[in-house]
């Protein structure tokens, strides 16, 4: 066993039983060893957790990065359809991320954030989009995998549409910080 294995394990146990039913015993013994052994590789479950948080946003941590020229617009609609693809991946993936500290990712955020800014959008309204995306979406994933446990609605209450919420939301944020956004040329 090794962390990469441990933490493979440890994905798919979230998918077969919740992040609620995750434990160091559950996994030590799906992976056929002792608990204390998995104590060499991570301190404490949260920092199983941690790893497990990581290697769950593998996806959108390799997606492509913005290049200069690209429509930001475009590009912020991508990364946050990227991120909720992601967290959907994993049962509970909104809650497993949630919390998490983006250690490895802080490159990648910075070129993100000097695309925003080379594109004209300020500063502080390019953290603010970015922050608020994220937990929007973080939120929306919550929002939907609760309901995909939740029993069925009655007749007369309508399903949401996760996906045309998700995006009417993001359409809201994108507006919020086009308005605050002068083009490249015009900025100073």
């Amino acid at each position: 066993m090794n962390r990469e294995i441990a933490v493979s394990e440890a994905l798919d146990l979230l998918d077969d039983v919740g992040l609620e039913n995750v434990s160091t015993r559950r996994l030590a013994k799906r992976l056929g060893v002792e608990q204390p052994s998995l104590y060499y590789h991570f301190k404490t479950k949260k920092d199983l957790l941690a790893a497990m948080a990581e290697a769950a946003m593998a996806p959108h941590a390799h997606a492509a990065l913005p290049e200069p020229g690209d429509d930001w617009r475009s590009w912020f609609l991508d990364n946050s359809r990227s991120f909720r693809r992601t967290l959907l991946l994993r049962r509970d993936g909104a809650r497993l991320h949630a919390g998490s500290t983006p250690t490895g990712d802080l490159d990648r955020i910075r070129r993100k954030m000097t695309f925003l800014m080379a594109s004209g959008v300020p500063e502080r309204h390019a953290q603010m989009a970015m922050l608020a995306a994220g937990r929007f979406t973080v939120g929306c994933v919550l929002e939907e995998q609760a309901d995909a446990d939740a029993p069925d609605l009655p007749d007369n209450v309508p399903a949401l549409d996760h996906e045309a919420a998700f995006e009417a939301g993001l359409a809201l944020i994108l507006g919020g910080l086009e308005q605050h956004t002068a083009a490249p040329d015009t900025a100073h």
